[in-house]
């Protein structure tokens, strides 16, 4: 890999598929050349809003060609990229953009019906003073831009964010730029920790392309695919295994901003889309969809579907029915965003078995409570290390010590065995956590969420399955002395304080926990019960 830094990964790309189309967003074209120089101009009109190397640019955008712009023009000088959920409310955002401070924020009013700037402005806790910034409460923060209008009063409309461009000389943004080594932070993906403060992650610029690099040389991927990316581009799936894994091959990305099953196989049938990523839930709906015979989907190449439980049959219905040429399973984390990949034309059921052998560059292992090794086929909490494993959390020394061990092993807190073949099956999580649609639901966050009701005394959430989800939360609540638990008001209250997904799907009432002999509730004792 010669082009270890994001600027130099532009260029080498421009150089390599100059006319190539790079991004292809309804009526909006541009080829591998106009991406690197609208990169450009998307970096000096950050210079000329006040950004610097070393500030952090946040993202709250679906998936479009201005996101593309908006990361990787941040990226050119120095500055790092934290992408926050679309779904999120304004708390969530708010926690996040306090906690990385910040300077710049990009978002489009109006996606999903969300107004995201008023959203955060009224976000703020009383008392708060208002300070200069365009939010009060943030002060690192001084630019908004919003994507999608001429900017309401507090942000600028992105006509007028780059018209800044012009006023910022090619030097000063080579002395920017200069400031770029494969070791700068490239981006900080916020996780919410188990105890539900968010943590984010820090990759450098080398391992966010080395993991596209990978995750491309997996999927064969080159500049005659057409890649439709549904994974969210603020998820490490649909921003390092899509914009930029197509970055290193010269592939043509098709975001798709939401998930409309005829849209999206009209859509493949009219682009010809050839690689078709994503959770397992969008596989299931389009093989039992009542129209999927309407659709010529004979275009579709490749395909990974990773992060749930997946049925047995998926990853042959995903051949036979949609006609993939090939399917693959893969394992990672935001930690560590591609860990294990299952090797090209294995069995598919081979392929819903496991999620693959480690990655190159990557080392698993499987271990006991005491830290050793277990034998091939037993269960042990997996552990990774390797050049792709992130720098660090942001800012959290404490947290940081206590995922990466000494000799530089991340413990995943994921449990699963090796085969003999060293393929990685997952079979549980320590800690708790479980997936509704492809994205990470982390229990301690909605339960705080459930325990400030002033009905609510205390609460477990677990995750069980379904059938379209993977898996879907489920709330055990213990009402206060006297009130009785209206579970109608208190979902709309969940709704109110948190994304769509992490709302729980069923909320049950219980007088009492199993609990162990210190008091902490059994969550396993409910899981079984469920």
């Amino acid at each position: 890999m010669s082009h270890l830094t994001v600027p130099a990964l532009i260029d080498d790309s421009a150089r390599r598929f100059g006319d190539s189309p790079a991004v292809v967003d309804g009526d909006q074209r541009l080829t591998y050349a106009d991406l690197a120089a609208e990169s450009r101009r998307t970096a000096r009109a950050y210079l000329a809003a006040g950004v610097r190397p070393g500030d952090r640019v946040a993202i709250w955008a679906p998936n479009r060609l201005e996101f593309v712009l908006a990361l990787l023009g941040a990226q050119v000088i120095g500055a790092s990229v934290v992408p926050l959920n679309t779904r999120y409310r304004g708390r969530e955002a708010r926690v996040v953009l306090e906690r990385a401070r910040a300077s710049a924020l990009v978002l489009v009013n109006g996606f999903l019906g969300a107004d995201y700037f008023t959203m955060l402005t009224e976000s703020v806790e009383d008392g708060t003073e208002s300070g200069e910034g365009p939010v009060a409460g943030l002060p690192h923060l001084h630019t908004v831009v919003d994507l999608g209008s001429t900017g309401q009063e507090g942000t600028i409309g992105w006509d007028r964010f780059l018209a800044g461009a012009e006023s910022v000389t090619p030097e000063a943004l080579a002395e920017a730029e200069a400031t770029v080594t494969s070791e700068t932070v490239c981006d900080i993906l916020y996780t919410s920790g188990t105890t539900g403060l968010p943590k984010g992650v820090m990759s450098a610029h080398r391992q966010t392309i080395g993991v596209a690099d990978v995750w491309a040389t997996g999927a064969s991927l080159t500049e005659a695919d057409r890649y439709a990316i549904v994974n969210p581009f603020f998820h490490s799936f649909g921003y390092k295994a899509g914009i930029m894994a197509c970055l290193t091959a010269g592939t043509t990305i098709y975001p798709v901003r939401t998930f409309d099953p005829p849209e999206l196989m009209a859509f493949i049938e009219s682009e010809r889309i050839t690689v078709l990523p994503g959770a397992p839930t969008i596989f299931l709906t389009l093989i039992n969809h009542p129209r999927l015979a309407d659709f010529d989907l004979s275009s579709l190449r490749f395909s990974i579907a990773g992060a749930a439980s997946v049925p047995e049959t998926l990853f042959k219905e995903m051949l036979e029915v949609l006609g993939f040429d090939q399917v693959a399973q893969a394992y990672g984390l935001t930690e560590c965003v591609v860990a294990t990949q299952s090797r090209p034309n294995e069995d598919p059921l081979h392929v819903a078995e496991t999620t693959g052998p480690a990655c190159p560059g990557i080392e698993v292992r499987t271990v006991d409570a005491e830290g050793d090794d277990v034998a091939v086929g037993a269960d042990g909490e997996i552990l990774l290390r390797g050049d792709n494993v992130m720098l660090g959390y942001f800012e959290d020394e404490a947290a940081t010590a206590e995922a990466i061990d000494p000799d530089g092993w991340l413990h995943t807190g994921d449990v699963g065995r090796l085969d003999e073949h060293g393929c990685l099956k997952i079979t549980d999580r320590i800690k708790d956590m479980f997936t509704v649609g492809g994205f990470n639901v982390y229990p301690a966050e909605i339960e705080g969420v459930l325990t400030s009701h002033p009905d609510v005394v205390e609460c477990a959430v677990i995750g069980i399955p379904d059938e379209r989800m993977g898996s879907v939360g489920r709330a055990y609540v213990v009402p206060r002395p006297g009130a009785t638990i209206d579970v109608a008001a208190l979902t709309a209250y969940c709704k109110t304080r948190l994304a769509n997904f992490k709302v729980p799907r069923e909320i049950v009432t219980v007088a009492e926990f199993p609990r162990n002999a210190s008091g902490k509730i059994l969550k396993r004792d409910l899981r079984d019960d469920a």
